[in-house]
């Protein structure tokens, strides 16, 4: 799987960076406002703008669609059984489909799966003749796992299933919520999982350690991002996505850089893994209570109707102390308000509301440069 990272308006040095870690080539990228983001991989080109695409043709599930797959799961596995059916069966296949859709783990991974590898807030995978790899969860998700893998029953090879029985019961549920079967099968929800994570901003690096790859060496090391707060950073979004707290956009992950403390409010710094500064103002009660010290790891957010959007290309200064450029990838327009979706970064995707109105009179459209800006009294500061 190669990374291809385009920028409007800025020229820069990246690397391509196989799945195993190799170093293909470095590239010089010159970006043209309507390039897309892509990911590319033995299955074809995946634009990371919320219309990734199988061969160009077969589309992966959003998250929406994640979510009513997964519905369709829970209803079959405590549904009525065949006379000739076992219970236990479709216990075990949908286990199976909770660890892809959460872990992204493989189908090979999840199949050597047993009810003794899930902790607290950790599953780990353990291939034969592989290192195993720890990944993070939520708490909800892992009682959940182990309620399932305790209520099999698991005597001897119980817990040996043919894969391509699998993968039929797979295709077969994608069928019944309307989805094209291939949409469905266990590396299409591998890979649906990392493009909802990275689409939610989780780090590029703890996207790809996740999926049990070595994180590409440019986004991380250029933020100082440690092992441990790949780690901090998965939990908290797997801990926020377990609770139905999860912001879809927005969401920034970095690490504080300065803080200038005054009278009444300390400003902030943050370092943050797209490769840039964001800064926040907050007062000074608030900082103390969060404990905010330089190379703490600290998620940012910043509401939709607080950011301002203009063409790209449109001379002229703000005052906004925060600002970002990107590509719009989706337009919802409204009555009364339109919310543009605009691609930053493989990290990074924001969206702004606007009034129809006004965002009309900007004249954008999909594919054109935006250039996004919000003030620091308008970011929010969490630590996890």
């Amino acid at each position: 799987m190669i990374f291809f990272v385009s920028y409007p308006e800025s020229v820069f040095v990246s690397r391509v960076v196989t799945l195993s870690g190799e170093i293909v080539s470095t590239l010089t990228l010159v970006p043209s406002p309507c390039t897309k983001r892509t990911m590319h991989d033995d299955d074809g080109s995946v634009p990371l703008d919320g219309s990734a695409t199988l061969d160009g043709k077969v589309p992966l599930l959003d998250a929406l669609q994640l979510d009513q797959l997964e519905a369709a799961f829970r209803r079959w596995a405590k549904g009525p059984v065949p006379s000739h059916g076992r219970k236990d069966s479709r216990r075990r296949i949908f286990l199976i489909f909770l660890l892809i859709r959460y872990t992204g783990a493989k189908l090979s991974e999840v199949l050597a799966f047993g009810p003794d590898v899930v902790g607290d807030d950790t599953v780990t995978f353990a291939v034969e003749g592989q290192p195993p790899r720890c990944v993070e969860i939520s708490q909800a998700l892992s009682r959940e796992l182990r309620e399932l893998a305790t209520s099999l029953e698991t005597d001897g090879d119980d817990y040996v299933i043919d894969p391509a029985y699998v993968r039929r019961k797979f295709y077969d549920m994608a069928r019944r919520c309307g989805f094209e079967r291939r949409q469905g099968g266990p590396e299409m929800l591998r890979k649906a999982r990392a493009l909802e994570l990275m689409q939610n901003n989780v780090p590029l690096p703890a996207v790809q350690r996740m999926m049990g790859r070595p994180a590409p060496p440019l986004t991380a090391a250029a933020t100082g991002f440690s092992e441990r707060d790949l780690q901090e950073a998965t939990r908290s979004y797997v801990e926020r996505e377990g609770s139905g707290r999860t912001s879809a956009r927005n969401r920034f992950m970095g690490k504080v850089s300065r803080l200038c403390t005054g009278d009444v409010q300390t400003l902030v710094e943050l370092a943050t893994v797209d490769g840039g500064t964001l800064r926040s103002i907050i007062t000074n009660e608030s900082a103390e209570r969060l404990g905010l010290k330089p190379g703490m790891l600290v998620s940012a957010e910043v509401k939709a109707p607080w950011l301002t959007i203009e063409p790209a290309g449109r001379p002229g200064a703000s005052s906004a102390d925060n600002e970002r450029k990107g590509v719009i990838s989706r337009i919802v327009r409204g009555s009364v308000a339109t919310e543009c979706i605009v691609t930053v970064s493989p990290t990074l995707v924001l969206c702004a509301v606007v009034p129809a109105e006004q965002f009309d009179a900007l004249g954008l459209d999909v594919g054109n440069a935006a250039r996004l800006s919000f003030g620091s009294l308008s970011v929010i500061l969490h630590v996890d």
